[in-house]
């Protein structure tokens, strides 16, 4: 008696909770259909796009609860606890010398392959062939990544219930226009988790503004045509700002006299001055000559405990592509890993790392001593590195620009 009440408990208990999670769900895809229809619609109609694109792609879309870094709809924005981009982590677990020397193996096949077509797209934009194949070989394999999500829902639901929702209801509407302009299928168009497209990986705005066709066949194909991809690539880094003739950076020997609280962009001096305070060119090779009178920044993706760099403006350049500082120093390594094997001559430390979350504590806390930390969103930029630089002389303690 006493087990079959205990059985009937149990079936009482799970179908309750199962109501209960039927009703949440409703309640939620309500809310969805209301954000959709006030927010999303008026603004593809105010983009262009025709009320028939709306009613045929909207209609029955429901939030992909599955992604990560979501949120409550109806309570403000909040960075995610957890760094769910690898870019946005500790340095030393992004550089794996056998990550590298595959893409670079792949590369340069590939490269041999598509010379001709690469050559036409270099002069054309100004952009190196090199640097234009490491973006396509660390955004997709080479195009062979698999792309799993459906690309509108990933972009709706982060717009309704994820961080930067207008940035992302922007994006949702550039999809729409995407569908409505007929570059891909519904079928066909799928993203990242985080709503990025095709083979360079570009969010639905920068398809619309930079994807090129220079296959000739009258489509913008970033997700099929290598000459496509690889055109609208280089478009990208050129409408940025790409300084033809320079090349993204070198790793560097910085002596201690040298404070890694000097990182960033807006610390710039010319090589020749970095040369003079004794930093030097790994390898015992020189800097390019030309290069010595142009800017030079101090980069130490690491602080102390990892390969310190002199990067050009170039390397800003790749951080538009994605504002990650080990995601550009990764597609420039990767550049010149295809015609020198050779990896970095200085190696990266296992430091401490914090969760998202508690790093954004230590970043309100130098905030609070009147720091610039470049926003307290969690991630260690080089505004945080420094000032943790910063900090830690003021203690009379090394140096190290990183978290201790």
């Amino acid at each position: 008696m006493h087990r079959a009440l205990s059985a009937l408990l149990a079936v009482l208990l799970a179908t309750l909770w199962t109501s209960s999670a039927h009703a949440q769900q409703q309640g939620l895809q309500a809310k969805f259909d209301r954000f959709l229809e006030t927010r999303i619609a008026p603004a593809a109609r105010a983009a262009g796009v025709p009320q028939r694109v709306i009613d045929r792609e909207l209609a029955g879309l429901s939030p992909d609860t599955s992604l990560p870094g979501l949120g409550d709809p109806d309570g403000p924005e909040r960075p995610p606890s957890v760094n769910y981009q690898s870019e946005f982590r500790a340095p030393a677990g992004y550089f794996r010398d056998n990550q590298f020397n595959a893409l670079a193996a792949q590369g340069q096949r590939l490269a041999q392959t598509h010379a001709a077509t690469l050559a036409r797209i270099e002069a054309r934009y100004g952009v190196p062939s090199r640097i234009i194949l490491a973006i396509w070989g660390r955004e997709s394999g080479y195009g062979a990544a698999r792309i799993p999500n459906d690309a509108l829902r990933t972009l709706a639901t982060r717009a309704f219930m994820g961080t930067r929702r207008e940035f992302f209801a922007s994006e949702t509407v550039a999809a729409l226009q995407i569908l409505a302009e007929g570059h891909i299928t519904r079928a066909d168009l799928r993203s990242s988790w985080g709503g990025a497209l095709g083979q360079p990986q570009f969010l639905p705005s920068s398809f619309l503004r930079f994807a090129v066709d220079f296959d000739g066949d009258g489509k913008r194909d970033i997700w099929r045509s290598v000459p496509d991809t690889l055109a609208s690539i280089a478009n990208y880094l050129a409408w940025h700002g790409w300084v033809k003739g320079r090349d993204w950076g070198y790793e560097a020997l910085v002596p201690a006299s040298v404070s890694c609280s000097r990182e960033g962009p807006d610390r710039g001096q010319p090589i020749s001055a970095w040369v003079a305070e004794g930093v030097s060119r790994v390898r015992d090779r020189p800097f390019p000559s030309h290069e010595l009178p142009q800017p030079g920044f101090l980069l130490m993706p690491a602080g102390r405990n990892g390969p310190a760099f002199i990067v050009t403006d170039n390397f800003y350049v790749l951080k538009a592509y994605n504002e990650s500082d080990v995601y550009a120093l990764f597609v420039g390594h990767l550049a010149d890993r295809y015609s020198s094997s050779a990896g970095f001559v200085q190696g990266w430390k296992e430091v401490k790392t914090r969760s998202r979350g508690a790093v954004r504590d230590l970043q309100l806390q130098l905030e609070g001593k009147g720091h610039d930390v470049g926003g307290a969103d969690g991630l260690i930029g080089f505004k945080t590195r420094r000032t943790l630089g910063l900090e830690q002389e003021k203690a009379g303690r090394r140096a190290t620009c990183w978290l201790e």
